[in-house]
């Protein structure tokens, strides 16, 4: 089976983050919204750094103002994901931009989403789940809100809540009573943590907040005894490789961490966390993660397994996953 033709699971995806950008710009057309500097004279999205990212992330949502936007972006985004042979995807929702955190308008966005995935799955045989994700450097308040949204809403399609954003504002203690929330509510969890912040960002993740997974985690790779604690323990890393290289988290991908903590036994997965931002998809990490790394099908088959087994998702889910990794996707 080539790297194109093999089912893919995704577990780190941003909704807002993959929206195409003819989608966005055509959108700004619409609404005469003036996005000048969001595009290069390619027309793909420009920023300078980390921070620059973020700026330019909240530009495009900017765009994104109604539940038929929503509908639109999750088709596009669903469509792009199964193109490139992707079966399952869970992406991350932000009531955020979904009707400023407001519960009854963000169940009409909500709605809208899942309309649009239900229409992706009958069509393009794709499944998605949601995660409810607060948005780090918008505060404890917010959060708060955020995870009653998400606990509110809560069933067998919105399965997760999780916390994304600026790694270096406020601590993963400061939103425990939102993790809080959103377990008593049922909802699994997962936290960036370690893309920016360092080891440390790890262990504060899984002391203060207690996820089952964690988005990057990458800098674990420089704490030993973390290493073995992930390895030990099952925690899954959601790894965004082409993301982390984008973005100077490490300078290129033979430096990328992903195959030394697979090596130790960490379960790792890949995504491709905002992929138009970052060039990439993931046919593309598959592509690049055989040149650097060698990785063979047995490989990309175990790493398949990690997705499918952490997966938010309820267990006939996980059932039909695993059958179509087994039968190539079939």
């Amino acid at each position: 089976m080539s790297l194109a033709e093999r089912p893919k699971l995704e577990l780190h995806l941003h909704l807002e983050g993959a929206a195409p950008p003819g989608l966005i710009r055509d959108m700004a057309r619409e609404k005469r919204v003036d996005l000048s500097g969001v595009f290069d004279a390619r027309g793909h999205y420009h920023y300078d750094d980390f921070l620059g990212f973020l700026r330019l992330y909240e530009a495009v949502v900017s765009v994104l103002r109604t539940p038929e936007d929503f509908r639109r972006l999750t088709r596009a985004v669903l469509a792009e994901s199964a193109a490139n042979g992707v079966i399952y995807t869970e992406a991350f929702l932000s009531p955020d931009f979904c009707g400023g955190r407001d519960l009854s308008a963000w169940r009409d966005y909500l709605a809208a989403i899942r309309d649009a995935a239900d229409e992706a799955e009958r069509q393009d045989g794709i499944v998605m789940r949601g995660i409810v994700t607060c948005i780090r450097h918008f505060g404890r308040d917010a959060a708060r809100q955020t995870a009653r949204c998400a606990a509110e809403t809560a069933d067998d399609w919105l399965t997760g809540f999780g916390i994304a954003g600026d790694e270096n504002a406020y601590r993963p203690g400061d939103f425990a009573w939102a993790f809080d929330c959103a377990r008593e509510a049922g909802l699994r969890l997962t936290a960036h943590a370690g893309e920016w912040g360092g080891a440390q960002s790890v262990r504060e993740a899984l002391a203060d907040l207690r996820v089952a997974r964690i988005g990057h985690g990458v800098h674990a790779i420089e704490d030993p005894a973390l290493v073995e604690r992930l390895a030990e323990d099952g925690v899954t890393l959601e790894v965004c490789p082409g993301s982390n290289v984008a973005l100077g988290v490490y300078r290129d991908w033979r430096r990328h961490p992903i195959e030394a903590l697979r090596a130790k036994g960490v379960k790792v997965t890949v995504s491709t966390d905002d992929p138009p931002f970052f060039h990439t998809s993931m046919r593309h990490e598959y592509d690049r993660l055989a040149e650097t790394f060698d990785w063979d099908e047995t490989v990309f088959a175990e790493v398949e397994r990690n997705a499918a087994q952490a997966a938010f998702c309820d267990e006939a889910t996980r059932t039909a996953l695993m059958k179509r990794i087994s039968d190539g996707g079939d």
